[in-house]
């Protein structure tokens, strides 16, 4: 699927430090060597209108990113597959506002505002099956580019603006309310750079506005570090909005970065520990809220996990095919929030067992030239590893919030 291309997708097209610096060539003489060319300009982008359709990815009673094919093969531990049907929910109770990653590949350093087929594709695997439950709202903004974070991986100036990604967020945020909210719960869904976003929003807006925290059933802030003091589930990036740890509770935080329970965070890791002193980074496993190991409900792409990851190979040892866009393998995977090294993360565990048909190996590495860079962990599948669950914890958190809460499910 190539809806991952998250800013680890950027890598293989990056240079590596790991390549051989050629000689320097012998100065010229003449003629003169021609000046390096100026670097290229972008006009402005104009703000986006949100009083307008064309300026969101979804919005709900349209046919757009969020009204595609979410049919699943779910293929069991003996090998046998069926195809489950999805269906949207017709008469949503409560509303999701999402906020996608880093996946524009326009040239300029912050996006253009039209409709790419990465942001399609994006919307397509993290938000959509949200619709089988709430009503979606997804806006687009001038996010920092594809483009713009090459550069700074090159160590070149860019011209990206971050805080103009984000006012374009809190715009969209206020649009909703006024246009489309009328006292409904909602809940906030981000990963990467968005989930950064929303968690500005969250610690400078809704905090601070009692009838927008009134409104918050829960914030999934994913692939991203949120900031708590060791053993607590307030404090440092959020005063008043703590961490969810159970179904039941609303108005909370669900957060994670995720790596593979065999390969934890190296030293360079950019994920899974917070620069605010004294604290450390959240995680909170949402097939497990209230903590220990558990069997996700992982729902992955069919063909992997997108242009920075190896190709996932057959799901099943006949290579039978998949004909959805979407799988999943119940059992297969287990999740626990782990601290290790000054590192708090989400260890991710493939439940293999050679003596089965189905697959052993999952992928969602970042990979260059051939080599997985491990301080990027699993982001590529940060929301497949566990989107099941975040969709079922979305229910679950929005009848509590309407005060009819749903008896939880046994482990």
């Amino acid at each position: 699927m190539k809806y991952l291309l998250t800013t680890a997708a950027l890598l293989a097209a990056a240079p590596t430090a790991a390549q051989t610096t050629p000689a320097a060539p012998p100065a010229p003489v003449a003629p003169m060597a021609a000046p390096a060319a100026p670097p290229q300009v972008f006009a402005p982008i104009p703000a986006p209108d949100y009083n307008t359709d064309a300026a969101w990815l979804c919005r709900p009673g349209r046919q757009d990113a969020c009204a595609v094919d979410q049919n699943v093969t779910v293929i069991a531990a003996n090998g046998k597959a069926k195809v489950v049907k999805f269906r949207a929910e017709p008469a949503p109770l409560y509303d999701c506002f999402y906020v996608y990653p880093t996946v524009s590949l326009d040239p300029s350093p912050n996006s253009d505002l039209n409709i790419g087929p990465e942001e399609k594709q994006v919307a397509a695997s993290q938000a959509a099956r949200f619709t089988s439950k709430c009503r979606v709202f997804a806006p687009m903004y001038r996010q920092v580019t594809l483009t713009a974070l090459r550069d700074v991986m090159a160590g070149k100036a860019t011209a990206a603006d971050r805080k103009l990604a984000y006012l374009d967020v809190e715009a969209a945020w206020y649009d909703y309310l006024k246009r489309d909210n009328a006292g409904r719960g909602v809940v906030l869904i981000g990963h990467s750079q968005g989930a950064g976003i929303l968690k500005q929003l969250v610690a400078g807006v809704i905090e601070k506005d009692p009838d927008m925290r009134r409104k918050l059933i829960a914030a999934y802030l994913i692939g991203t570090n949120v900031a708590v003091p060791p053993g607590g589930d307030v404090g440092g990036d959020f005063q008043r909005v703590k961490l969810c740890k159970s179904m039941q509770q609303f108005g909370c935080v669900v957060t994670y970065t995720t790596f593979r329970a065999d390969s934890p965070p190296p030293a360079n890791s950019r994920f899974s520990r917070v620069e605010m002193p004294g604290m450390v980074a959240a995680c909170t496993n949402p097939a497990a809220l209230g903590g220990g190991k558990a069997v996700t409900d992982a729902i992955f792409g069919a063909k992997g996990a997108g242009l920075a990851s190896a190709p996932m190979g057959p799901w099943t040892t006949d290579n039978a095919p998949v004909n959805t866009p979407f799988v999943s393998v119940p059992g297969l995977i287990s999740a626990e929030c782990v601290s290790n090294g000054g590192f708090t993360y989400l260890a991710v565990t493939v439940n293999a067992d050679p003596a089965d048909p189905r697959t052993d190996t999952i992928v969602g590495d970042v990979t260059v030239n051939g080599a997985i860079l491990k301080d990027w962990g699993l982001h590529l599948i940060d929301m497949p590893v566990e989107m099941g669950n975040l969709v079922s914890l979305s229910e679950y958190q929005a009848a509590s919030w309407r005060g009819v809460p749903m008896k939880e499910p046994k482990r």
